[in-house]
């Protein structure tokens, strides 16, 4: 089973991801490994498989893309927070800088300010997140 459950609430269908996006991550998937039942690498492709494919000047500018800077509330709680969804190389905690091989990573890339999603955090507990915001 999935690590990340993400179940976009208003809106179901493909998330869009820009064409030089996709290209990177299917490398990043190809070189890091293979996968078991799961975990983060599969979260990511199952969230590339669903994807519609832009190229980049025609991606919207309220959808999440790599290096964007993404704000979200937790609905069940009403914390906003914010995050930029970065590759694994340039993650870093202290500065908001989150792997799209995170799980809350890999949930949020491509969605839409508007869209939700349930997100299974790796304690088990369940956050329902909107995002509010796109940079």
């Amino acid at each position: 089973m999935s690590s990340t459950t993400k179940t976009p609430v208003e809106q179901s269908g493909p998330i869009v991801i820009r064409a030089d996006d996709l290209e990177r991550l299917e490398n990043l998937l190809a070189t890091t490994g293979r996968w078991r039942d799961g975990g983060p690498l599969q979260d990511l492709q199952d969230e590339i498989e669903r994807a519609q494919v832009v190229a980049p000047e025609q991606l919207p500018p309220d959808v999440v893309a790599m290096n964007s800077c993404v704000r979200f509330v937790d609905e069940r709680s009403g914390v906003e927070e914010s995050l930029t969804l970065v590759y694994p190389v340039d993650a870093d905690a202290a500065l908001g800088r989150v792997s799209v091989l995170a799980p809350v990573g890999s949930a949020l890339l491509g969605l839409r300010v508007g869209q939700r999603i349930e997100w299974v955090m790796p304690n088990g507990d369940t956050r329902q997140l909107r995002v509010v915001a796109v940079g």
